[in-house]
């Protein structure tokens, strides 16, 4: 199913943390997008903070000024975001996720945890193949398409506040489509009735990893889900390193069991490399550079 959000729609699925952190300031200074827009709730904001972050946090309410500024010109101009999904019959077997007789491998934690807490895979959270029922699995994927990526492509420094809000609307659009599949699309949660805080803080029940994220830091399975999503149908084409195009793109799997959470998969040895190199049917040399070193 293919979702079409206008600008002003998802604009309050924004989480600001994450674009401000892409301009180098810290949470703290998000708060910004929490207040009214008056003279004197931006003073009361900017007051709060002790006298030597107050030209960090001027800083920070200029810059949102601007982007929303620039959102509403988005808005204007006719802009959209789009997500796809699709819900299908799924079963774990092992480390792999076989999906609608496609097989998806997954990777599992190697690293001991201190609590002594047990090595997690993805597919911990679907129904094994042996119980004989089927279970069900969520993907997709999301763009901002690339009219705002290109916006302002001769001023460096409003080409960077495009890229960087485009970025922010696809998650955007994926945190709606998300809400609207488990409420109604899958209807797991029907009753779920949270604050846009507690949206944003994930207190949703399932979980959405996505490509290149910890717990799903193979960029290749991106050809998994094209393969089951065809993401052209919204504008999404993949390089062949697997990264998508536009940039301002995501995609991933959706997850409802009561008890997912997310974690990170860490380093794994090249026992598990090959095994999963053969796994996904791919070399090992050609399924390294498709992990993070950090993994490897």
């Amino acid at each position: 199913m293919i979702l079409t959000y206008r600008i002003r729609d998802i604009v309050p699925y924004i989480n600001w943390i994450y674009f401000f952190h892409a301009w180098g300031f810290q949470p703290r200074f998000a708060g910004i997008a929490n207040i009214h827009g008056c003279d004197s709730c931006r003073a009361m904001w900017l007051a709060s903070f002790p006298e030597s972050e107050r030209s960090k946090a001027a800083e920070a309410m200029q810059l949102h000024k601007e982007a929303c500024r620039m959102l509403e010109r988005f808005d204007e101009e006719g802009y959209t975001a789009r997500s796809l999904f699709r819900l299908c019959r799924a079963n774990s077997d092992g480390d792999n996720i076989i999906i609608e007789n496609v097989l998806f491998p997954l990777l599992r934690q190697q690293t001991p945890h201190a609590d002594g807490s047990p090595y997690l895979c993805l597919s911990d959270f679907i129904r094994p193949l042996s119980s004989g029922i089927a279970d069900t699995i969520g993907l997709f994927a999301s763009t901002a398409g690339q009219d705002a990526e290109t916006h302002f492509s001769q001023d460096p420094y409003q080409h960077l506040l495009a890229q960087t809000l485009a970025d922010r609307l696809a998650e955007a659009a994926t945190e709606k489509m998300h809400e609207y599949v488990r409420k109604y699309a899958w209807g797991y949660a029907p009753d779920e009735s949270l604050s846009m805080d507690e949206l944003l803080a994930e207190k949703f029940q399932g979980i959405r990893p996505a490509v290149g994220y910890p717990s799903l830091p193979d960029q290749s399975v991106s050809f998994l889900l094209d393969k089951l999503l065809q993401m052209e149908q919204i504008g999404i084409t993949l390089t062949e390193n697997g990264a998508m195009h536009p940039h301002a793109s995501v995609c991933g799997l959706m997850l409802s069991h009561p008890e997912a959470c997310y974690f990170s998969v860490g380093t794994i040895d090249q026992e598990q490399l090959a095994d999963y190199a053969q796994r996904r049917g791919i070399p090992i040399n050609e399924m390294r550079k498709y992990l993070s070193t950090r993994h490897l």
